[in-house]
């Protein structure tokens, strides 16, 4: 072998010295909320259980529309049965969750998951799977999801100073939007493979890393300190204290709404994609890909935006990018362009939603007193959650009985005027930072 010249080491040297600027760039800056102890798990859990998300997306529609061949009004029952235990459970599982730990609720939360997603391979296998079935899945992953998903909330609260809320739930989605833009051209790929209900153990594994990965965390908490003993007392005293707060009333109904014209085109997008647009599961799974785009964006930017144009406007202008996403895909051909369409959609409600939704949490958060926390995240989980299950409904109605574009078309257009009322009528226009909590 040769050896190495003066001339090589000299050129060497710029090279090294370039790829050294380039690793200290991509380096965490000195005070990264990725630095500290308790936040990193935290955040290694929600990007591992985002990845598994991916495939029960996909999954769970595809194996209603492709497997069970689902008309619209039963896709839209299924987004229902899901939606209905939040209607249900959710005021009286945020009195029982403000006295106790919250961490242990979201790590049994995860594993309960794991578990009936373990379920679905086995009954296909022995020949049981219905549409049914999978509404009695939708059905326990909703009522997991209602008292294990304020848990996760809470939890957040407890590693992250308030004041750093917006921060923490912009690198939320930036880990969810990580899995999302790899995530679903693989879910695709693995569900054209194994099948739709064989690929569901792939989440059900990684929901079982996500599970090891939060035993990891010491949180110390005193639950029930300040919660009144009486079970109505203590329901009633959560209730009051959103229907006080202007801020909370406000995003209630502004999120809500949007809630129902997501839910509205959420059941006919997989119909859309594979019937009217004639795209198989892989074909599905890499589309979705774009949804990991507009997630990746928001969640890298997300906090310098609502820095920048201030919480309030933010929230609004996610309101309109899904609306504009939605209604333009109403109206695409059903061809290569009618594919990019559906895309730009996913790409515009990946973006916008995140925009929604780290405002939207972080507003409601900062407001709120400690030992408040749960009563007021179920409450509010509840009052948005409440206009979803009519807007599947009518989402699924509308795509059987006039046509899958007008469901969408439906969607697209109560989000953009509600952006535009939103404007008008509220206070989130003039909302530029985090309001202090109330006093207790």
């Amino acid at each position: 072998m040769a050896e190495p010249t003066g001339e090589t080491s000299v050129r060497a040297e710029p090279v090294e010295a370039s790829a050294r600027g380039w690793f200290a760039r991509l380096a965490l800056a000195p005070g990264d909320l990725l630095r500290d102890k308790q936040y990193r798990p935290l955040w290694l859990s929600i990007l591992t259980s985002s990845f598994g998300s991916q495939i029960t997306m996909l999954a769970i529609p595809l194996t209603a529309a492709v497997l069970l061949h689902a008309t619209p009004t039963q896709m839209g029952l299924l987004t229902a049965m899901e939606i209905a235990p939040f209607v249900l459970f959710s005021l009286p599982s945020g009195v029982w969750l403000d006295r106790v730990r919250k961490l242990p609720v979201y790590v049994a939360g995860e594993l309960a998951i794991a578990l009936v997603l373990a379920s679905v391979p086995a009954v296909w296998a022995l020949g049981w799977l219905g549409i049914g079935y999978l509404y009695v899945v939708a059905f326990v992953i909703g009522t997991v999801a209602t008292t294990a998903g304020t848990a996760a909330q809470i939890v957040l609260t407890q590693v992250v100073p308030r004041s750093r809320l917006v921060e923490a739930h912009a690198k939320n989605a930036l880990a969810s939007s990580a899995a999302e833009v790899a995530g679903p051209g693989v879910a695709g790929a693995l569900i054209r493979l194994v099948g739709a209900p064989v690929a569901l153990l792939a989440d059900a594994v990684l929901l079982l890393f996500s599970v090891v990965i939060l035993r990891g965390l010491r949180i110390h908490e005193t639950p029930g300190a300040k919660v009144p003993g009486q079970f109505w007392d203590a329901l009633k005293e959560g209730l009051n204290f959103v229907r006080g707060s202007r801020l909370l009333v406000v995003l209630a109904l502004t999120v809500g709404l949007w809630q129902m014209c997501y839910h509205a085109t959420m059941v006919v997008q997989i119909l859309f994609a594979t019937r009217e647009l004639g795209l198989n599961e892989r074909q599905v799974g890499l589309c979705y890909v774009g949804l990991g785009i507009g997630t990746v964006v928001a969640g890298m930017l997300g906090h310098r935006i609502s820095a920048r144009i201030g919480t309030g406007p933010s929230l609004l202008w996610g309101c309109a990018i899904c609306g504009a996403g939605w209604l333009q895909l109403a109206a695409a051909p059903a061809n290569a362009w009618g594919v990019a369409s559906f895309v730009f959609m996913l790409v515009c409600f990946g973006l916008g939603a995140v925009l929604i939704f780290i405002n939207f949490l972080a507003l409601r958060q900062a407001v709120t007193p400690e030992p408040l926390l749960a009563r007021m995240t179920s409450t509010m989980r509840w009052l948005i959650l409440i206009p979803a299950l009519p807007g599947a409904l009518l989402g699924g109605w509308l795509g059987e009985h006039l046509g899958l574009r007008w469901a969408l078309a439906a969607g697209g257009v109560g989000a953009l005027a509600l952006a535009v009322c939103g404007w008008k009528m509220t206070l989130l226009r003039d909302l530029r930072g985090l309001p202090s909590a109330a006093k207790e």
